[in-house]
């Protein structure tokens, strides 16, 4: 096994899945030890999956949902590691999910911070069945729990001024100790222009499968925007600022070749080091077209209008 060290890893060196297969062989090989391997102390402190139903949501996808544990044991949270494996592995002996407060500041005209239970009671849960894409070309459908991002925003009343979202997610390095590498500048930032946060789509998530967020999928809470690329879709959130000028995002500081603001899901515009005009959904074999906005053009699309989708990726 090849042992990198901090200093070794760089944005760019970051690939896709190398052979699914063999990942696949990987995580079926491993599933029972990933249940059994976090020590009872850690689990004393870590908040487990409970169980957190939705109504049915009339916005979920009809295709059928991947597998619960495909997508639990293979996960991007670098705060965690760069392997996929290793989310699974280290974030429920570690993540400690109570208390959770989330900040909610900036150009609103009532700033504020709540908890993670006054949060859950804010709007009625749904579950809804959403494709997942990843920049990395590898995809799911899940079956998240969570209420539209619109219901927290219209509570705290954006000012004028407010023209985006930034959110900041927790860096703790005693949980985390994917923090020591220096992939990106932590804490992890991601941002959305204001309408994409009201859009109905985009989901303030809180539990999936049934059951709240599991510490390696992004718990206490995350943001779910289905049309585009994963990296979007921030975890384990701390914060939601409201602002002026567009945030830049982690990935976009570390590598703005490769990761643009919008991260739109468009196979017209391949990745520097891959094509994005096809995909493998976890669980499956072969490969699948991707579809633009992944298969929520309808629905997202004239958001932009008038905008150049290769330019602006």
């Amino acid at each position: 096994m090849l042992i990198r060290t901090e200093n070794d890893i760089k944005p760019s060196e970051i690939s896709p899945e190398a052979d699914f297969r063999v990942r696949r062989t990987l995580l079926q090989a491993t599933a029972g030890a990933l249940l059994g391997s976090a020590l009872p102390q850690a689990q004393a402190q870590a908040s487990p999956p409970a169980p957190l139903p939705g109504r049915p949501s009339p916005l979920s996808v009809m295709d059928k949902p991947t597998a619960a544990a495909l997508v639990t044991a293979y996960c991007n949270f670098y705060e965690f590691g760069t392997d996929k494996e290793d989310p699974a592995r280290i974030a429920p002996q570690r993540l400690r999910t109570r208390p959770w407060t989330v900040r909610i500041e900036g150009e609103v005209k009532n700033p504020q911070t709540l908890d993670i239970e006054a949060l859950l009671k804010l709007a009625p849960l749904e579950e809804r069945v959403y494709r997942l894409r990843c920049v990395e070309a590898w995809s799911a459908v899940v079956p998240w729990v969570g209420y539209p991002l619109s219901e927290l925003i219209r509570r705290v009343e954006p000012t004028g001024n407010a023209k985006y979202i930034e959110f900041t997610t927790l860096a703790d390095p005693k949980q985390m100790p994917g923090l020591s590498y220096p992939v990106i500048d932590w804490p992890y930032t991601e941002g959305l222009r204001l309408d994409e946060a009201m859009h109905p789509l985009t989901l303030l998530t809180f539990g999936m499968y049934g059951q709240t967020l599991p510490a390696q999928n992004g718990a206490p809470l995350r943001v779910v925007v289905p049309w585009k690329y994963g990296f979007k879709s921030a975890k384990s959130i701390v914060s939601v600022r409201f602002v002026e000028n567009m945030p830049r995002g982690s990935w976009r500081r570390a590598n703005p070749d490769e990761y643009g603001f919008y991260a739109n899901v468009n196979p017209a515009v391949p990745h520097p080091r891959w094509t994005q005009a096809t995909e493998r959904r976890i669980g499956e074999d072969g490969r699948r077209k991707t579809l633009m906005f992944n298969g929520y053009a309808e629905q997202v699309g004239r958001l932009y209008a008038g905008m150049n989708l290769k330019n602006l990726y």
